[in-house]
């Protein structure tokens, strides 16, 4: 089976194009090997995908006819993933929080003035004369 077909048979990727696109951009690995669109992968290889700033390893087990349902993906693959590639993701996550709850629009003109009164040219430089 092709390697854009397996990795949307195991839905990892919404469509073969996004699959074959990954590919292409050399996101993609098979047995420690930069893998084309075409290549025919089998049970006992292992991939490494990077996908969301994780690179997902997972060793084939059995190859599906066609794309199976999320609860059956376990049948078909073994996530071998290390933990710390997890922790690193929440990590990024941690620190893009900001003081202002996401989706909550432009700072108003009452935050304006709170930043500029919290970082004036007095804390940098002390009085100005």
């Amino acid at each position: 089976m092709r390697i854009d077909k397996f990795l949307w048979c195991v839905r990892y990727f919404k469509t073969r194009g996004l699959a074959a696109e990954a590919i292409k951009k050399g996101h993609v690995s098979v047995n420690g090997q930069t893998a084309k669109a075409s290549r025919e992968v089998y049970p006992a290889d292992k991939i490494i995908l990077r996908k969301d700033q994780i690179n997902y390893e997972m060793l084939i087990l059995d190859l599906p006819l066609n794309r199976v349902g999320a609860k059956l993906v376990d049948i078909y693959r073994k996530d071998i993933t290390p933990a710390e590639a997890f922790a690193h993701l929440e990590m990024l996550k941690l620190t893009k929080e900001y003081y202002r709850a996401k989706g909550t629009g432009r700072p108003t003109k009452k935050d304006r003035r709170d930043l500029e009164d919290y970082v004036s040219d007095e804390d940098f430089y002390g009085e100005i004369e």
